[in-house]
């Protein structure tokens, strides 16, 4: 039996959810954060927030991330979540690829841990790890 790379993709987010991690934008975690105008869909573009060491995602208030540490020069990339309501979007590809950029563009050496992360760049065979 041959398993669809996308339906591989969504059985691994399934996996890793729910994470061990609090959901995000809640009175626990802190307040819902806008960096800038939202477009059409209330999206904003993926950002880093060095301060919970998140690359975060804004959608219809609520936060998708991926957490990542910083160890020298190393960004090892932990943990993909994306709140249910917002599944199926491609938005844990967006974060990935935006923690990816970064860590090209800052020269980084990439470490992963995180499952989704994993999965993604098999899907992906075009994007290469920076050294």
């Amino acid at each position: 039996m041959r398993i669809d790379p996308e339906h591989q993709l969504d059985a691994t987010l399934e996996a890793t959810f729910p994470a061990s991690d609090a959901p995000a934008n809640t009175p626990q975690t802190g307040v819902q954060m806008r960096t800038g105008p939202a477009d059409a869909e209330g999206e904003l573009g993926p950002r880093d927030n060095a301060k919970t060491h998140r690359f975060e995602l804004d959608v219809d208030g609520r936060i998708a991330f991926l957490q990542y540490q910083r160890k020298g020069r190393d960004l090892v990339l932990l943990h993909t979540e994306v709140p249910p309501q917002l599944r199926g979007r491609g938005l844990a590809g967006v974060l990935a690829k935006a923690a990816l950029d970064a860590a090209a563009r800052d020269h980084l050496h990439v470490v992963v841990v995180c499952p989704f992360v994993e999965a993604f760049l098999k899907k992906h065979p075009e994007i290469t790890l920076p050294d």
